[in-house]
């Protein structure tokens, strides 16, 4: 599993795009996590699926809530990842309103969350392989703090406790 002080691996992770911008075009589109974590404080939440009752209730909307704060301790990009295609998790940010506080990144074969040594076996429930919840505050490509939560439990990744580390 990856540590703090470790570099992220180099993953692709796929972004749907609501509105077309200079170099990306709408619909999903495909960047490398190597290219876009270069240069940035970034807070990385992940969760299980996309459209689930935690996920959607609470972990997703607590970094809505808490986007200006996060944003004022000097983070330039908030990142939700879960392993889901890039169509759903465009239709996910959709559902919450998230808007662009929040990139919403699809690891739909769970290469980067598999590399990260932070998957979660679900296969037995019907759900297939998936990320653990956890939280990380990464800058440069560097894990500077990594918070995993124990199974069944929401208390370390979501956004308040993110921002006391910040």
């Amino acid at each position: 599993m990856i540590a703090v002080g470790q570099k992220l691996p180099n993953a692709t992770l796929y972004e749907f795009m609501n509105e077309e911008s200079e170099g990306c075009s709408l619909g999903p589109n495909a960047f490398e996590v190597e290219k876009i974590a270069a240069g940035k404080k970034i807070v990385l939440f992940a969760l299980p699926g996309a459209f689930t009752p935690t996920c959607s209730a609470k972990h997703v909307p607590g970094y809505v809530e808490h986007y200006d704060a996060i944003k004022a301790k000097g983070v330039d990009e908030i990142w939700c990842v879960s392993v889901n295609d890039p169509f759903v998790m465009g239709a996910w940010g959709r559902d919450l309103k998230v808007g662009t506080k929040i990139r919403m990144l699809g690891d739909g074969s769970a290469e980067f969350t598999k590399k990260l040594g932070l998957e979660l076996d679900l296969i037995s429930r019907g759900l297939g392989v998936r990320s653990d919840r956890y939280a990380m505050i990464i800058e440069d490509g560097v894990v500077k703090s990594l918070d995993r939560e124990a199974p069944g439990k929401f208390e370390v990744s979501d956004a308040a406790s993110i921002l006391k580390k910040l």
